[in-house]
């Protein structure tokens, strides 16, 4: 990773490179048990995307890419029965993406599927967990530009 203190407190390139690392390697777990569910990483991260209903256009910035391909990946969530469209109730123009039941039950066998993820957090004790916890929600807002 990069360069330490003489203290051996991490410096923060050094915690940036770390949580980039650890965040490489789950999104590599997570797309390797989407795709032995049939769906590719896009699509799977999509479906979590939708746990609540979601407009198409804020489906496409959660995501980070064009609404254009918003579309392709609903309807591929839509063919499988994973996801449905439904137009909004207060603008027929808007258009409501909501995960289905299917796909709350593929959503978590693909969860239950990620296997290097449940090895490597199932390695920390309860005050390690309650410790990473803490840390990511700390830290997280801040990175979202919410904190």
């Amino acid at each position: 990773m990069g360069s330490t203190v003489t203290t051996g407190v991490p410096t923060t390139a050094d915690l940036m490179e770390a949580v980039a690392a650890v965040g490489a390697a789950y999104f590599q777990d997570f797309a390797a048990a989407a795709s032995r569910h049939g769906l590719t990483s896009s699509q799977a991260k999509a479906l979590k995307a939708v746990h609540e209903p979601v407009p198409m256009r804020a489906l496409a910035g959660r995501l980070g890419c064009d609404a254009s391909n918003v579309t392709g990946i609903v309807d591929r969530l839509e063919s499988l029965g994973l996801a449905r469209r439904e137009a909004a109730a207060s603008d027929r123009r808007v258009k409501i993406v909501t995960i289905t039941e299917q796909g709350e039950q593929t959503l978590e066998l693909i969860r239950a599927d990620m296997t290097r993820a449940h090895q490597a957090f199932g390695s920390l004790d309860e005050e390690q967990r309650t410790e990473l916890g803490q840390l990511c929600r700390q830290v997280l807002p801040l990175l979202t530009g919410q904190g």
